[in-house]
């Protein structure tokens, strides 16, 4: 996992969000504005993985972690429609991933 800055990001955070389709596209994206004054963009397929990974957690009666990687699935291993470049359950324990998060949750 790559190395970086840690920030947790609360509501008070985000000033405003957006959900929209680009002209010509099919894909919803959604902007997210922080009071900072910077503006991210997550495509369809990010916002796909993180619904995914919350909904894991949020929703099961005992499970405490979901951790998704980054893989670029060939044709054959992934639905028609589907981006090539999916987050994906890495396989990893429950409890070593939430080992690893409390690491950096507590920095």
């Amino acid at each position: 996992m790559a190395q970086g800055r840690v920030r947790v990001m609360k509501t008070s955070d985000v000033v405003r969000v957006i959900a929209f389709i680009p002209p010509g596209h099919r894909h919803t994206r959604i902007l997210v504005e922080l009071g900072s004054g910077e503006k991210l963009i997550f495509q369809q397929a990010t916002i796909d993985g993180i619904i995914r990974a919350y909904i894991s957690v949020a929703l099961h009666p005992s499970r405490k972690a979901c951790e998704l990687i980054l893989k670029n699935l060939s044709a054959r291993e992934r639905k028609e429609g589907f981006a090539k470049w999916q987050l994906v359950e890495s396989g990893r324990g429950e409890d070593e991933v939430m080992e690893e998060v409390m690491k950096i949750y507590s920095e």
